[in-house]
């Protein structure tokens, strides 16, 4: 997989990254325990096959998942300059990690900027994004506080996440957006109808994540899989009862399209995202060396017209069981309303 295949953002703001990008938060949280040596060993492998974009948030293990790719940048060996860290924050957590609501005050976007650099290890950030439209701060403030960190050499481009049409053009008339981190996939199309529009008109790249919408349309999830304290997929509605019977057979209809191409359904399904555009890159949440070796193998699944019609008969647009989220925190995705 060559780097900077694909470009983020506009002329104005241009971003240069690898087709796929790597998804840390598994590594330290929300999917139950993770192994440290082989998350190390896996961000290490992802360098050496080319990726050169890494996302995580500063709440994904309170701090620890920037502490370790701080760690494993370092033992890599790579210059900074070689790997594009994207970070989202605003997420407020409590000492047991509980969700206690969203601060994207232009002072705490300074605060956790400050703390995000020094977890990291470095002088900069090249993507800094909200996690999230916080309610009570209107965007411009927020972004335009960015926007005085990337003047002070801070942070080098601006992202968004999970926000729609409406608040895209009104940060954009603040600063230049690079990209907006969402999730796609083939069970998650909402952005398509009016989204995916917005961003192509303005200028801004689309990082998507949950492309295997968490593990569920890999082609290894049982309906019988026992799921760890912590694990958030234990309650998610696409994980319940008749709604993963529902999703489960809609992997198996994709399965079939995946045998005939001579690949997994995993490949199949990131391989759709990047067929969507250039201007998409999608984020692989590998937590192992095994995972990401099959998720690469989608660089390089060609997917011709036949191949998308039989994907969509075997996945309809709209099939998914159940929503992407509980409802209180789909109460929180401006992209949603």
């Amino acid at each position: 997989m060559a780097l900077n295949e694909r470009t983020l953002g506009s002329k104005s703001s241009p971003l240069l990254v690898s087709r796929l990008g790597l998804g840390a938060m598994g590594m330290s949280d929300l999917y139950g325990p993770a192994d440290e040596a082989e998350s190390t060993a896996t961000i290490h492998a992802a360098l050496d096959a080319g990726i050169t974009l890494i996302d995580t948030g500063d709440f994904y293990g309170m701090g620890h998942n920037e502490l370790l790719i701080r760690d494993a940048l370092r033992s890599s060996g790579r210059a900074r300059g070689e790997v594009a860290i994207s970070v989202k924050f605003g997420a407020q957590r409590d000492y047991a990690g509980n969700w206690i609501g969203y601060d994207a005050r232009p002072a705490a976007v300074k605060t956790a900027l400050a703390y995000t650099l020094r977890r990291l290890g470095t002088d900069y950030v090249d993507v800094y994004r909200p996690a999230r439209l916080d309610p009570n701060v209107p965007i411009e403030e927020t972004v335009g506080a960015i926007a005085e960190m990337v003047e002070a050499g801070y942070v080098r481009h601006i992202g968004l996440s999970e926000v729609g049409a409406e608040t895209l053009r009104r940060a954009q008339a603040v600063h230049p957006i690079t990209d907006l981190q969402i999730e796609y996939s083939l069970i998650s199309r909402g952005i398509e109808k009016e989204i995916l529009p917005t961003v192509r008109e303005l200028g801004i790249g689309v990082t998507a994540y949950g492309v295997l919408s968490r593990g569920l349309i890999s082609g290894h999830w049982q309906a019988d899989r026992q799921l760890p304290a912590g694990d958030f997929r234990g309650f998610s509605p696409r994980f319940q009862g008749g709604n993963l019977e529902a999703n489960l057979r809609l992997v198996e209809a994709l399965r079939t399209v995946a045998e005939a191409k001579g690949a997994s359904v995993a490949q199949v399904a990131i391989a759709w995202v990047l067929a969507q555009g250039d201007d998409i890159v999608p984020l692989v949440g590998a937590r192992r060396r095994e995972r990401l070796t099959e998720a690469l193998g989608a660089a390089e699944l060609v997917l011709e017209p036949a191949d998308l019609a039989a994907i969509e008969e075997a996945v309809p647009q709209g099939s998914a069981a159940g929503d992407r989220y509980v409802a209180a925190q789909m109460a929180h995705l401006d992209s949603e309303k």
